[in-house]
């Protein structure tokens, strides 16, 4: 048997991403069980799963599509009226999605967005979006998470071409940036729906290859965390960057990155960085340290 190099599944699975978000775009029976226009809604997940709901939350809501909050599982006030809760998993075995969901069966409509179709999720929650063709062997997430919100935008209306179309391109084009690869520290940053975009790229840098990152609401990083810009250092904004902010972190010395495509393909973009920094330091993304596919906690 032939044995794989590190990272292998998370390059294969980085590299399908255009194709798992065009699915996505075309499923419109799944798409249609999605919380109608106007139902009030909250949205769990944890970890990246999270991070995807917090930009599923502000996209909704700001669309005029209905009041949206997104909450950690663990974590999550759902005793508040809503008309249904939205439960995102790639494995549909995290206990504390299947705690809060079980809790509130029978009271408030529940959706499960899975992509294991044989997870116990799925016989829990009353109506279950199964995404197994983006379903992954890596434990470090990619595109169940990013073809989960390209599902979430296209149920909103929103024409994803642009997006795949971005992600093509930045898979087909060069890698080569050492410099971008190699730096010290890495701060993302994100604006709307793309600050849940920026948390999951410093989560992802650091499950990926145990690097220092941080993230933050665009506005909120000259109040504190823009005192860690340096030399070496790079600042990654994803989508429109406020007026001034690249200058500001350049005169630093830091590296102020910015692409102009669609976010989600600019998250693409970090993926391969993250898995390319992971191995240029001998770690293995499939399996990081310290984590599994799923937590599932003892009774």
């Amino acid at each position: 048997m032939t044995e794989l190099l590190p990272g292998a599944h998370m390059r294969e699975e980085l590299t399908s991403q255009p194709e798992t978000w065009a699915r996505a775009a075309e499923l419109r029976t799944e798409q249609a069980l999605l919380p109608a226009s106007g139902a009030r809604v909250a949205v769990v997940g944890c970890g990246t799963s999270w991070f995807m709901a917090q930009s599923y939350a502000f996209l909704r809501e700001s669309s005029g599509q209905g009041e949206t909050d997104a909450f950690a599982a663990s974590e999550s006030f759902v005793d508040r009226g809503y008309d249904a809760v939205v439960a995102l998993t790639r494995s549909g075995t995290t206990t504390e999605v299947l705690e809060l969901v079980d809790r509130i069966r029978g009271r408030v409509r529940t959706i499960g967005v899975i992509g294991d179709e044989t997870s116990p999720l799925v016989s829990l929650v009353d109506d279950a979006v199964l995404l197994p063709f983006a379903d992954e062997k890596s434990v470090v997430q990619t595109r169940f998470a990013t073809t989960a919100l390209a599902l979430f935008r296209a149920s909103l209306g929103e024409d994803l071409t642009g997006a795949i179309d971005d992600a093509a391109a930045v898979l087909a084009a060069s890698d080569d940036d050492d410099e971008l690869r190699d730096a010290e520290q890495y701060s993302f940053l994100g604006r709307g729906w793309t600050v849940g975009l920026a948390h999951e790229a410093a989560l992802k840098m650091r499950e990926s290859s145990q690097s220092w990152t941080e993230s933050y609401p665009s506005m909120e990083y000259r109040h504190g965390p823009i005192a860690i810009a340096a030399p070496g250092r790079v600042t990654w904004q994803f989508g429109e960057a406020p007026e001034g902010l690249a200058a500001q972190v350049e005169s630093t010395g830091a590296r102020f990155v910015q692409h102009p495509i669609d976010p989600l393909a600019d998250l693409v973009r970090l993926h391969r960085v993250a898995l390319d920094r992971a191995v240029a330091r001998g770690l293995d993304p499939d399996q990081p340290r310290n984590l599994t596919r799923s937590v599932i906690l003892d009774a």
